[in-house]
């Protein structure tokens, strides 16, 4: 295990000075470049051939890899950090002392003062049975791609990153049962089973760099959910270290096991607030032999949701995703990512995959589909893919939808689960209300799963924007009995939003667990629910 460090050490106060003077001289080095608008973390690496070293700040910025940073404006503005930003105060957690560095630096050699990187679950074990005597606050963190500010540190927690913990444990081809290290990267995962004839039972589009851990933690949705259901479902076991250190080894490769309570359901979608996942035992279904894609233009949500209706009915078994989205999306895309559509001029576009064992069968029912859709006026214009290329190119006008609202400004995103019928009137209720406060209000997503991409765009953070969306869109939700946390979980913008999804009981419920399992609210504090009272 290792702690990357890049800065000497120093008392907390001098230490968050030097980083702001960093951050302001990251800004003027950086006049060309820009920052992302959720809060998260920078590493600065050193050139290759030198030791790695990371600096985590929770002052706004996010790695992204070797992609620039973009912000909305050409000039740096000055960016607030996490807790000020949202008036957050600190716990009386202890702060990191030189003694804790050493401690760290014995059992993991090469350890900083803010991330620890564990490769066995013995060492993250170790970690927190120490954070739990010294009463140290622990941030969990997999690949930094959530967007709810789950894995983002809101003072000075330590950070443990599962990034070395990346080790595929076994697979047994004859169940389709995967187990693994929390730190492996699901893009990873699936490229060694696709080698073994399976895939994994999920798809996100940052799926180059999200860990399983982390999926596993926010329950992660996706693009396959609608053909394979949810982690709940997929996941068979876990392995968890508790708040005190105490290993939970749960990690069960059986389809059935009903003896006594099903313990690994507390820890999926928790967001490291209940224990730090370390290995996830999780089924996979056999690699489609068979895969086509569909990209077709529709003129109004009526005709998404009758199109939806009827490949639902037409298509059946073979039926693996349903996504949809607005033609502001494509404009996006088109514009900030110089990606081209093969359909031009719809108010919507819709995503149909299909996945099976029989291309002749499938494509037979595909092909009948169209032509009912077609015919019937559902569908106005469209074209198929049964190539890998061409297919890996029309999801990318989906997949990278996100990527692209980050070119247009600051991103107020909300992950929505609606009844099927009321998903798009969300989008249009709001950009109603906002008028032009907002730059882009624009929403996609998971059609056959009832989850609806919300992302509203502006040229920078404003508090009077914020005002006039919240609790607007979480109200707007509850109104029709849905959840306001479809996939992202709820982090640390969401948290005190909870009581829209949730009773006051089962609020109060989820606080007694968190005490119980937790009981110095070291794990990831600020995160998922509210203060108790």
């Amino acid at each position: 295990m290792g702690i990357s460090s890049a800065v000497p050490r120093c008392s907390v106060w001098s230490r968050w000075t030097w980083l702001r003077w960093l951050t302001s001289f990251h800004r003027r080095i950086l006049a060309q470049q820009s920052v992302t608008s959720a809060p998260g973390t920078l590493e600065q690496r050193k050139p290759s051939g030198a030791p790695t070293s990371v600096v985590s700040m929770p002052w706004g910025m996010r790695p992204r890899g070797r992609r620039a940073l973009h912000t909305a404006s050409s000039s740096f503005q000055e960016v607030m950090l996490t807790s000020e930003r949202y008036k957050v105060q600190r716990l009386p957690f202890s702060h990191v002392s030189d003694s804790d560095v050493a401690f760290f630096e014995r059992i993991m050699p090469g350890c900083s003062k803010l991330m620890l990187k564990p490769q066995t679950t013995a060492e993250v074990s170790q970690a927190l049975r120490y954070c739990y005597e010294r009463n140290l606050a622990v941030n969990p963190q997999g690949g930094n791609t959530g967007l709810a500010g789950g894995s983002v540190p809101v003072f000075d927690e330590i950070i443990l990153s599962t990034v070395l913990m990346n080790q595929i444990i076994s697979f047994d081809k004859l169940s389709g049962i995967l187990m693994c290290q929390a730190g492996c990267i699901l893009e990873k995962l699936n490229e060694y089973l696709e080698e073994q004839g399976f895939i994994m039972p999920l798809d996100l589009g940052a799926k180059g760099s999200c860990h399983i851990g982390g999926n596993v933690a926010t329950n992660a949705g996706g693009l396959r959910l609608l053909r394979y259901g949810s982690l709940r479902g997929t996941v068979l076991g876990l392995e968890v270290v508790l708040a005190d250190g105490s290993a939970l080894n749960c990690l069960a490769s059986l389809r059935k096991d009903n003896t006594g309570y099903d313990l690994k359901q507390l820890f999926i979608g928790s967001e490291g607030t209940l224990g730090i996942i370390t290995a996830v035992s999780i089924l996979c279904p056999q690699k489609p032999k068979a895969v086509n894609l569909a990209f077709l233009g529709c003129q109004s949500f009526t005709k998404v949701l009758e199109t939806f209706t009827t490949c639902r009915a037409m298509l059946g078994e073979i039926l693996s995703a349903y996504e949809f989205m607005d033609e502001k999306c494509m404009e996006l895309v088109e514009r900030h990512l110089k990606l081209s559509s093969p359909v031009a001029g719809s108010p919507f576009y819709v995503l149909i995959e299909t996945s099976g064992s029989n291309s002749t069968h499938d494509e037979e029912k595909l092909n009948n589909f169209l032509e009912q859709a077609m015919n019937s006026g559902l569908v106005t214009d469209g074209t198929v893919a049964t190539d890998d290329k061409k297919i890996k190119t029309l999801w990318s006008l989906r997949e990278r939808i996100t990527e692209a609202l980050t070119h247009d400004g600051y991103v107020y995103k909300y992950d929505i689960s609606l009844p099927v019928g009321k998903l798009y009137d969300l989008v249009t209720d709001t950009r109603a209300r906002l008028g032009q406060c907002a730059k882009n209000v624009v929403g996609y997503g998971h059609l056959g799963d009832g989850n609806l991409h919300l992302n509203i765009t502006a040229e920078s953070y404003s508090y009077s924007l914020l005002d006039a969306i919240e609790p607007f869109v979480y109200e707007w939700t509850a109104r029709y009995n849905g959840s306001i946390s479809a996939e992202h979980g709820l982090g640390f913008k969401k948290k005190q939003f909870i009581q829209y999804s949730k009773p006051n009981e089962a609020v109060f419920l989820m606080q007694r667990f968190k005490a119980i399992l937790d009981p110095k609210g070291i794990l990831n504090p600020y995160k998922t629910l509210p203060s108790s009272s």
